[in-house]
């Protein structure tokens, strides 16, 4: 069945545009065009754009990729976050033995050429044990030849990979190594100095992992990794679920930023999204509280909320405009991963797209 969807805002080369139209046929989008005068479209949309894509997804629809690192965890939560609009994603590793990680990067390899999978995110384990968040400490230890092979197996297979680390803890030797792979080197979990984090970032160190959190906070004659992050033209992610990081310092940090397009968002997606309230992470149940993820201990554990949702949350709560809180959650994330942002084609299938509605959520065309 063919359809003609008009659209408030449609991101077309580039920018978001009004008064325009898509065409829709057999599930794909075959034309993008200016919606003619008297033309009485089937459907009208607020935002149509390329899909969002998310380079933190700890897990989705009950799995985590820590407990089960295999091609077919990755196939499933890529697949329980593209029905919710997020079309590419970062499944990520945080802190474990040597032997996990090999098998999450065996796992990407095998699963690679999959639609809608973006890379792989290692988060972790080389980390400063004072910042851990909810890292086992136990895992968490100096840089060493493991870590090196493994990144050079999924570099091999041309697959994109972000690194973070602690800056303070790895030579920039090493952080220079590791940048030249191809591998993005993100610093967090981190108590570096200012000093400290611009030596990482001289090396080679070029984003910056969940903006604020694991980080000490900024103080009047020591600016610290924060700092130095904000102050820097590195990209930053940052989780705009309202309990990591309040809507006030979210809009700082994107106000105070000496470049433009630097910022974009990451849900920190566990396995609650599109599954139970709970799961089980080092051997310890954590559950949805107050729409948070707590440990025992009451701490957080990632965030329950996908990008589509931070993406309202920008708008609704932080105040960014609506082309911004876009740009965050679909197009910056492929500049911080030095790949080629997504474009309105057509014979593009819808699966790639993502529609929302005046309220911001999304609408399945």
């Amino acid at each position: 069945m063919e359809r003609l969807i008009s659209c408030d805002y449609i991101w077309y080369e580039g920018a978001l545009r009004t008064g325009m139209a898509v065409e829709v046929s057999g599930g794909v989008m075959t034309r993008a065009r200016p919606l003619s005068e008297g033309e009485t479209p089937d459907l009208n949309i607020h935002l149509l754009g390329p899909a969002l894509a998310d380079l933190q997804v700890n897990g989705s629809g009950g799995v985590m990729l820590n407990s089960d690192p295999s091609a077919e965890a990755i196939a499933h939560i890529v697949a329980i976050q593209r029905s919710l609009g997020t079309g590419w994603v970062m499944p990520t590793l945080i802190t474990c033995e040597t032997e996990r990680m090999r098998r999450a990067a065996s796992a990407a390899i095998n699963a690679w050429g999959l639609e809608g999978f973006m890379g792989l995110h290692i988060e972790g384990p080389h980390l400063n044990a004072v910042r851990k968040g909810t890292h086992n400490p136990a895992f968490i230890r100096s840089m060493d030849d493991a870590t090196l092979e493994i990144l050079a197996d999924l570099r091999a297979c041309d697959i994109p990979v972000m690194l973070t680390l602690a800056p303070e803890t790895v030579s920039t030797d090493v952080i220079r190594q590791i940048a030249d792979m191809g591998v993005i080197v993100s610093a967090g979990h981190s108590a570096a100095t200012a000093l400290e984090t611009r030596a990482g970032i001289q090396a080679g160190v070029s984003c910056f992992t969940h903006l604020y959190n694991a980080m000490p906070p900024m103080q009047s004659r020591e600016p610290g990794i924060l700092g130095a992050a904000i102050n820097s033209d590195c990209f930053a992610g940052i989780i705009v679920d309202g309990h990591h990081v309040s809507w006030e310092m979210v809009g700082l940090a994107c106000r105070a930023r000496p470049v433009d397009e630097r910022m974009f968002m990451v849900s920190d997606a566990m396995a609650t999204i599109g599954g139970p309230d709970h799961f089980e992470l080092y051997e310890e149940t954590v559950i949805v509280r107050d729409g948070a993820i707590v440990n025992s201990a009451g701490s957080l554990a990632g965030a329950h909320i996908d990008l589509a949702g931070s993406l309202r949350n920008g708008v609704q709560k932080v105040g960014l405009s609506l082309s911004e809180a876009y740009m965050m959650a679909a197009m910056v994330p492929w500049d911080a991963m030095r790949l080629t942002r997504p474009k309105l084609t057509p014979g593009q299938p819808i699966c790639e797209l993502i529609a929302l509605d005046s309220g911001l959520f999304p609408y399945f065309l």
